[in-house]
């Protein structure tokens, strides 16, 4: 009786759409969906356009993986990836409407054992700064991509990251704090984020086929990430971003997100009630943070905005003299985008299961010029063309690195001093091993790569994953010529006295 129920809304919902989507505008934004995707090579995309209320267009494009006959359709499910945040910002939102929490309320009246490097950071740190990336902590994500442990382990771990910059001097992009947002909701809340989401977002909306944590997702119907890998696009590993959850955990259909969409669009209302007061919801869209240009898009480059924002999990920036909110989301080989024109009521969602496949940018940029600003540009092919300078430029830096090479040099040192276990009480524990001439590192039983000697002390190799692409490790000795740290990727650490 319950997929009996779940088919027949899916069928209002599909002609509903299509009683929208005869139009001429309609019909060439979707031509031109499909001309995009065949272009950037995404093997599957979905994409949902609403106006003034109503989805006017939302259609599946392409395959869920390359060399199955699986059509993406309107219920496949995508990763929102990072346009989770922007659902995490609406429930905390909840709880201040309730007199739970304050957006100025201080971080530690609520996880005191949520612990900076800097004290007067720990205690100057508001709600507000869990939601907007200008806490002066730089990036972090090896806590959950270089890294296995739960997390309340990676909050603890947070202490010993020295800032970047000062409190909220500038902006980097920060997940861990969405995550310690996630935290303050379960708290105040006596929820796990991910069943507070459930109950408090997702089940309002009638958001049936989206899943808070990818271990709570079915199997069927699922779009699969897809890399380039020497020049093939391939399947991939689906990245788990569970431990992370408020800041990216969130898989969803398009039908789904129209709601999603359409609620946002509408000052957080749906058939029935609103997520949020109107002033909590005005909130959300009010700019908080300058972000400064090396921290942007190179989609900027052509779109050429007179200044860019950060609101509470949303970015912001002018077009044509119109405000846009705007979110991407990005995990291994599968990418998302919400934009939303707020003066013409106009929003579009789009997911790809193709990594950093940034048509998605062009498809925002149609729509608005389609559906309400005017204008012929094509988006797609200037973008594209932008891209792949982008790309001509880092395979040139990348050939450049390697003729610099020094070539006929030695080891300092045997393979077999190299060998042996580095810790970091920051990066966690390396362990490398010789294995038929060649070094392989595991780092955290996770991260694994097969390094050759480069040059000197330095080893270079294939991760085991190949979409990751190449590992670099620079050794270092001491005064008395012993092996004593390694730079992995960026991670220094220290090796154990045997």
């Amino acid at each position: 009786m319950k997929k009996l129920v779940i088919v027949l809304v899916t069928l209002l919902i599909s002609q509903f759409v299509l009683a929208q989507s005869g139009t001429p505008q309609v019909k060439e934004f979707e031509a031109y969906v499909e001309k995009a995707r065949l272009a950037w090579q995404v093997p599957g995309m979905a994409v949902a356009v609403v106006k003034d209320g109503k989805v006017i267009s939302m259609k599946g494009y392409g395959q869920r993986a390359l060399g199955a006959d699986d059509k993406v359709d309107t219920q496949t499910l995508f990763a929102c990836a990072s346009t989770t945040k922007a659902m995490t910002a609406v429930c905390m939102g909840i709880l201040v409407d309730e007199g739970k929490v304050k957006w100025d309320d201080a971080v530690v009246q609520y996880l005191p054992e949520f612990q900076l490097y800097d004290p007067y950071v720990t205690r100057e740190l508001k709600i507000r700064d869990l939601f907007t990336h200008n806490s002066g902590v730089g990036n972090t994500d090896f806590f959950w991509g270089a890294m296995t442990i739960p997390a309340n382990d990676i909050l603890r771990k947070m202490k010993e990251v020295e800032p970047s910059y000062s409190l909220r001097s500038s902006f980097i992009y920060q997940n861990i704090f969405y995550l310690a947002a996630g935290k303050v909701i379960e708290k105040i809340s006596g929820q796990k984020w991910e069943d507070f989401i459930q109950a408090r977002v997702f089940a309002p909306l009638k958001m049936t086929r989206t899943y808070p944590v990818l271990k709570a997702m079915p199997k069927n119907n699922v779009a699969k990430p897809h890399y380039m890998v020497n020049g093939t696009i391939k399947v991939i590993t689906p990245t788990n971003a569970d431990e992370i959850g408020p800041a990216g955990s969130v898989n969803a259909s398009i039908v789904d997100i129209s709601k999603w969409m359409s609620c946002m669009l509408d000052s957080s209302k749906y058939e029935g009630g609103r997520l949020l007061k109107a002033a909590t919801w005005k909130e959300l869209f009010k700019p908080q943070v300058i972000v400064p240009d090396d921290q942007f898009y190179p989609t900027m480059v052509l779109t050429k905005p007179n200044w860019i924002t950060y609101g509470l999990g949303w970015f912001q920036h002018d077009y044509k003299g119109k405000k846009i909110n705007f979110h991407t989301g990005s995990l291994a080989g599968q990418i998302a985008i919400h934009a939303q024109l707020p003066e013409a009521k106009l929003g579009i969602y789009v997911f790809g299961n193709y990594d950093h496949a940034e048509v998605r940018h062009a498809l925002v940029y149609k729509a608005f010029d389609l559906f309400a600003l005017g204008g012929n540009r094509d988006w797609s092919a200037e973008f594209l063309t932008l891209y792949k300078n982008i790309q001509a430029g880092n395979d040139k830096a990348e050939k450049e690195f390697e003729a610099k090479r020094v070539l006929h040099t030695s080891p300092s040192k045997s393979l077999d001093e190299y060998a042996g276990i580095y810790k970091d009480n920051l990066y966690g524990e390396m362990e490398i091993k010789v294995v038929n001439g060649k070094l392989e590192v595991v780092a955290n039983q996770l991260l694994r790569a097969t390094l050759s000697h480069w040059n000197y002390d330095t080893f270079r190799g294939p991760y085991d994953k190949d979409w990751y692409g190449t590992a670099m490790a620079v050794f270092q000795l001491n005064a008395t010529g012993q092996v004593e740290k390694v730079n992995f990727e960026g991670m220094e650490f220290r090796k154990e006295k045997r």
